[in-house]
């Protein structure tokens, strides 16, 4: 068994918000669940082979899936002694009333709401959330926290759609250095890959046929559940490599958006 650190895996490649150069494109129209027998045969490939300390299952928002309680076990089941994260905005976690009841069961969950504005609209907007979630702990002693994650948000690309473009700094060590999402490896199509943007970039040029700027990065080739130990533990060291110089080597901070589009549509007018 090879150790790793952590896992993360789209529940949903959709989201209810739309914030501006998110790393996984859940900005971009993109829809999309991943299935509960496609989500077994993509854990069962890795899990006799890597011994993981915590799975992260997110988005997109997971909560847009009418299953997603139903991943935990599903974790559970493959990487027993694995703490298991879920990442959400928060806004459509009503939808799930057993949610709490199943963290509490299976222990060692931990449920992080990720802040995206720090308008006073936004914090109005997520009140009746946080309101429930205050009942989830109380009744269930289950760990809830949130994080301001628009804080630390960077720009990844520039553009959108087809109009998206990479940096072109051409530092890739030092893009990955300063990468927020150097260690956020994801697992789709039943394969490892380095980052959430490399992940999804292909989702991205199918919908928007990206331009010829863009190959060598759609060329990146994931990890297969077939690969050889040596293949695995090479994968598992790698830092930074040319793929990296998609991202820019300085991080490039910028206001947000207010990220909520019927706010963002009342704002535009």
């Amino acid at each position: 068994m090879i150790e790793l650190a952590r896992i993360e895996m789209h529940v949903a490649h959709s989201c209810n918000l739309a914030c501006e150069s998110c790393s996984h494109f859940s900005n971009q129209g993109h829809k999309g669940l991943t299935g509960l027998e496609e989500a077994e045969r993509w854990m069962a490939g890795w899990a006799p082979r890597i011994a993981l300390n915590e799975f992260s299952l997110m988005g997109g928002e997971p909560a847009i899936h009418p299953n997603f309680p139903r991943f935990l076990p599903l974790v559970r089941r493959h990487w027993p002694d694995a703490r298991i994260r879920l990442v959400s905005n928060g806004f459509l976690l009503a939808r799930h009333p057993d949610l709490p009841r199943i963290m509490a069961e299976l222990g060692n969950v931990r449920l992080y709401i990720s802040i995206h504005h720090d308008s006073p609209a936004y914090t109005e907007r997520l009140r009746p959330t946080m309101e429930m979630l205050d009942e989830w702990r109380a009744r269930y002693d289950i760990w809830i926290d949130t994080y301001a994650s628009a804080k630390k948000w960077t720009r990844r690309y520039r553009g959108e759609g087809s109009t998206m473009r990479p940096y072109t700094d051409g530092l890739p060590d030092q893009s990955w250095a300063k990468c927020p999402a150097r260690f956020c490896m994801q697992l789709f199509e039943g394969a490892l890959w380095k980052c959430p943007p490399l992940a999804y970039l292909r989702m991205q040029h199918e919908k928007y046929r990206l331009d010829e700027i863009w190959a060598p990065y759609l060329a990146y080739e994931a990890l297969q559940p077939d690969c050889s130990d040596a293949e695995l533990r090479a994968f598992l060291a790698r830092k930074a490599e040319k793929v990296c110089g998609m991202c820019p080597a300085e991080p490039e901070r910028f206001d947000l958006p207010m990220p909520i589009h019927s706010e963002r549509r009342r704002e535009a007018h």
